[in-house]
Formats: structure tokens, sequence, C-alpha cells
């Protein structure tokens, strides 16, 4: 930090003696760490944890360019990045940028992660030490990123919780050219428990989202619309309380939203007047009764006891 000067806005490899070879030990250190932690599950591969008590502490899980694979009943902690980046010019006053997902989906097919914790577990950033302006070093990346063209990917009865970035569906804004006609995705019946942000994020992606569970501690939003984006919420339920229905959907670029039958705080959560109020059109342009059978929970009580019954490792499989 030191190097970056009292308010963190420019690096210099020449303030202190140590600072261009702090630099470079930082990029070696970081990439020694990928080398140590990654695991990569090749396709036609199912991996299931055995027992109620199965994880994988500190373990970037990733999926490259794999098609069949099922990952299930596993309890997977984000790991911490040792190297994590302080960057001056992304947002008003910079952030703070790690490296590694708890699971990174990258050009998947054919995807099925079933009955799966996702924490920052041991290391909670709300723990980290002090950076700059006051606020704590983040040194987790996302729980689970799902990019570069893949596709046929289904999340169910998981649970996400504790975390700030927590799943974000899309390479990048500029990366229409990997993600355009791809990243069909359907998350089904997963708690989604002190989120900050993300509970999901998409660019460019078909997504299906139904039956979740949103609660805990105010988020800056959930559901995150990005470029060219479509995605089809249904009977979600919303808990946060104190908070309005303005915290479910947030524009980032894109142009439509479709919400059906969701609530907010047990009532009628009307996302499709929440999204017109951010000039978000509600045409996503396909309805998942067209592309698959599927049976929605049809009260919030419903939905949110079948989710804290069934969601997350070493939780019972039941039937919606």
């Amino acid at each position: 930090m030191s190097c970056f000067g009292e308010d963190g806005s420019t690096w210099s490899d020449t303030r202190f003696d140590h600072c261009k070879r702090q630099r470079q030990l930082r990029q070696t250190g970081s990439n020694k760490e990928k080398a140590q932690i990654q695991l990569t599950v090749p396709g036609n591969t199912t991996l299931v944890g055995v027992g109620r008590d199965a994880r994988l502490l500190g373990v970037f899980l990733t999926v490259n360019t794999g098609s069949n694979i099922i990952v299930r009943n596993l309890h997977l902690e984000a790991p911490v990045d040792h190297f994590t980046g302080w960057s001056p010019d992304d947002g008003s006053h910079g952030n703070w940028n790690a490296r590694f997902d708890a699971m990174t989906v990258i050009t998947g097919r054919n995807i099925r992660i079933d009955h799966c914790t996702f924490t920052d577990g041991r290391f909670p950033d709300r723990e980290a030490p002090l950076g700059f302006h006051g606020e704590r070093v983040q040194r987790h990346d996302g729980l689970l990123d799902i990019e570069d063209g893949s596709d046929f990917v289904t999340v169910s009865d998981s649970r996400f919780e504790d975390h700030d970035k927590a799943i974000l569906i899309g390479s990048g804004d500029g990366r229409g050219d990997r993600d355009r006609g791809h990243l069909k995705v359907t998350f089904a019946r997963n708690l989604f428990s002190d989120i900050v942000q993300r509970a999901l994020r998409v660019r460019f992606g078909q997504v299906h989202v139904v039956d979740n569970v949103h609660r805990g501690r105010a988020p800056l939003y959930a559901l995150g619309v990005g470029v060219e984006s479509a995605i089809f919420s249904e009977r979600n339920v919303f808990r946060y309380p104190g908070g309005g229905t303005s915290l479910a959907v947030a524009a980032y670029g894109g142009t439509e939203f479709h919400d059906t039958g969701s609530w907010f705080n047990g009532r009628p959560a009307r996302l499709d007047a929440v999204a017109s109020a951010l000039g978000l059109g509600n045409d996503v342009g396909w309805d998942p009764a067209d592309v698959y059978d599927r049976r929605a929970l049809t009260s919030p009580a419903a939905v949110e006891r079948y989710v804290l019954r069934h969601s997350g490792a070493g939780r019972p499989h039941g039937r919606p």
C-alpha cells in the first residue's frame, strides 16, 4: 500500500526502494498461489462429496472447456487471495480486486451444480485488515462465475452465504463475441443469505431464476441486469427487513428484465414495475416454458420451506 502513496492514487516503483521488487514478487507469488490451489474438473466427470461434511477449503475449482460434469454435495470455501490488487481507477475511490473464485466455469457445457454450499468460510472479509479510505481489503473474488460461452448450466438446491460479489455470468461488456448466443443458465431453489451484490449479475446470458430465496442484510442489489442479458425471474422470495423492492433489481447496461410472481417481504414484489422505473423493458425474448418443463412452487411459504430445508451441502434431497 505504501507504494501507492497515502491516498492510494498512483503506484510508483521509485516511491520506496522496495516498490519495484515488491511488485515483481507479488506477481510471481500470485502465479504460484494459483498453481497450488487450482483444481480443474475434466469432462465427463461427477465430483460428489460423501457424507455431510465433505468440503474443499481454499480451493479454486475450475471447469475449463469440459462438458457433462456434475458437482454435488460439497462445501466450497472461497480461497483467500494473498496478493489481492488495488485498482485506483476502479470506481469513484478505487477498489480491491481479488483473483480467485470458489468455482469458475469457462467454456463449459452441460454442467450441474447441485446441493453445494459456497462461503468465505474461515476468512470472512469483515475480518480483513483495513485498506485505503478505511475500508476492508477485499481478499475474495466471486463464489461462482460462469463465462466464455458456457452453456446449459444448472445450479440447484445450493447455498451462497456471507459474501460480497457472489455470482457473475458473462466474461465482460466487450466480450459479446464469446458470450452472445450462449450462457443459457438456470438457478433453481437456491438460498442467497447475506450477499452484498451479484446474486446474480448477468451479461449476454439467457438466465432463468426460479424459486430462490434472498434474505439477510439489505444488499446493494440482488439481480444485476447487464449488457444484452435476458433474465426471466419467476416466483423468487426476497426478505430484506426494512428494505425496498429497489434492492432486488439493478440496471448495468441491460435493457430488458422480466419477473412473474415473486414476493418481497411477503407481498407481491411487482419487479417489472421496479425494472420499468430503471428504464428497462420486460420483453426478454424467451419463456422457460417453451424450453423445458418445470414445476415452480406457488407461494412464498412453500418456496422458503423447501429451500431452507433442502438447499446446501449435507441437506436432504427432495422433490419440489
